[in-house]
Parts: C-alpha cells; structure tokens; sequence
C-alpha cells in the first residue's frame, strides 16, 4: 500500500449554460433538472460523500444560484413541514445540507472545464481531489468514486474512471491506449478524444469521474487555450501522462448517466424511477401498458 494523503474533497464543475436542453435550462440549471424526484446534481454529490468526500466545491456562474440555494437551508420551508407534521419531509430537506462542507467558487467566464478546475485549486492546496461532472455520473456498486480511490491508495497516482463501450461510444468519448497491471487496473498510455471506430486505440473509455492530484494545477496554468479558444481538462491530462503514471480503473458494474443528453436523461428518469420505492410498481405497470 502507498502512503498517500486521504481524499477529502472534490470538485464539480457546473458553471455551463446547458444549451443542449434549451429552452428549459434559460432560467433553470440543467444541474438541477430533477431525476424523479432528486436533481442529478444531489445524485452526483452523494455518490461522493458515500465514498468518504468531507468537502464538495461546487464551480458555478452568475446564472447557476439556484444550485447554491439547493444545498443550503431554506427556514421558511423547514418551518412550514414542522407545522405540517411532515417529519419525513422534513428530514429529507434537512439531510441536503447536511452532506458535506460546501463550497461555492464563481467561474466568472466560460473559459473550458480545465479553467473550471483551475479556479478551485487554492480550496484544493496541495492534497489530491476527485472531479465529477454536475450533469452526469456512473451508477455503480461499489461506487466509481470509492474504485477511484482505493486504486489511488494502492498504487498512488491520478485515476480515471473507466468504462467498456460499443463502437458508436467510440465517436462520443474519450477512449485509452492501456495497458493491463492488475485485474481491473490499468496504466493510461495515451488517450485519443473522440476517435472514431478507425481509429480507436480500444474501446476503453476513460472520463466521467476523475480523482487527480495538485499537479495537474500547473499545467493547467500553462496549457494554452485549445479549441473554441477554452482550457480543457483532457488535453492537461495528456500531458500529466508523459510527466507520470496515471491510471484507469475498468469501474465495475457500471452504468453511466449522460443526463446533458435528452435521450440519455428520459433512460435515467425511467431506470431511477423504476428503482424508486414509492413508484416502482405502479410505473412499471404505466410502462407495461404502454402501446409502442
């Protein structure tokens, strides 16, 4: 085992104008779109706190309070429940703002996501940290963000979670040239964005969820703008692999959730309802029923 500091925080860059669900996301973040009855960025923050996450850095804009206002205390409502009666209610409420030590940084311009992370990096200080997406997340037991760790502690480098996709996954993610080192855990070659079924190194693909460590900071201080004149994480990372080890970790398990797609939002409303408690029979009965 390597003696590493403990991973306490993470960021979640979720300063975007979401234009690809336009024009529900005009006044709305689509962080807070609400797979049934959480927003997927609540799904995406519990992940990392069931994984031992103490603080989560939440990287907004001028246009993303309401997201703010989600995880901080609303008395009036608090109030309103206690009066009602509505215990269960009311712990739920009251159980958001309690997660984690919360922590808001502005991105004051739409910059790239390696901008996005870089902005957080003196909450951060020398200690390594996880990245998570506030729009997107892998749903998987045991957790991406707890595989990204322990494989962390064992081998002590930066870890990006990993997932096996189809030949159409190929033109839409990032996808690594890997070599195996044990059982799920693999050394990160390179990694081709977007390559196309021709040119594809594997069918690996490496993103979504990321622990990284302080290092990355200075290349992202030094990385000169990329395409659409903006900061991206993908392309510090490149560069971190010639620099160092960086691992991928095959997340088991998995199911991703690319909730700033529409169809692949409809699939999480659907599965996480049909996994729903209080909703699971009667909804699959409604689908059932359906004539498709």
């Amino acid at each position: 085992m390597i003696n590493s500091k403990k991973v306490r925080k993470a960021i979640i860059p979720a300063a975007g104008f979401g234009t690809r669900f336009l024009p529900a996301t005009k006044a709305q973040p689509k962080e807070m779109l609400p797979i049934v009855d959480k927003p997927i960025i609540q799904y995406v923050v519990e992940q990392a706190v069931n994984a031992g996450i103490e603080q989560i850095i939440i990287v907004t804009g001028w246009h993303k309070r309401a997201i703010e206002d989600h995880f901080d205390r609303h008395f009036e409502l608090e109030a309103r429940l206690e009066q009602s009666h509505k215990q269960d209610e009311l712990a739920e409420i009251k159980k958001i703002s309690d997660l984690a030590n919360f922590v808001f940084v502005r991105q004051k311009e739409p910059l790239g996501n390696g901008h996005a992370v870089l902005v957080a990096k003196d909450l951060i200080g020398d200690e390594p940290f996880i990245v998570m997406w506030g729009d997107e997340f892998i749903y998987s037991e045991p957790s991406a963000i707890l595989q990204l760790i322990e494989t962390h502690n064992a081998y002590g480098g930066p870890v990006i979670a990993g997932i096996n996709v189809n030949d159409a996954g190929l033109d839409r993610y990032a996808i690594a040239d890997v070599s195996k080192i044990k059982d799920d855990v693999y050394k990160i070659n390179r990694i081709v964005e977007k390559p196309g079924k021709d040119k594809a190194p594997s069918h690996f693909a490496t993103h979504s969820s990321y622990l990284l460590t302080p290092d990355i900071f200075q290349i992202l201080e030094n990385l000169p703008p990329g395409k659409g004149g903006e900061i991206w994480l993908p392309e510090a990372i490149d560069r971190l692999i010639s620099q160092r080890d960086v691992y991928t970790v095959l997340i088991k398990n998995a199911r991703y959730y690319d909730c700033g797609n529409k169809l692949e939002y409809l699939k999480a409303v659907v599965e996480f309802g049909l996994k729903h408690e209080d909703l699971k029979s009667d909804f699959a009965k409604f689908l059932n029923d359906l004539e498709i």
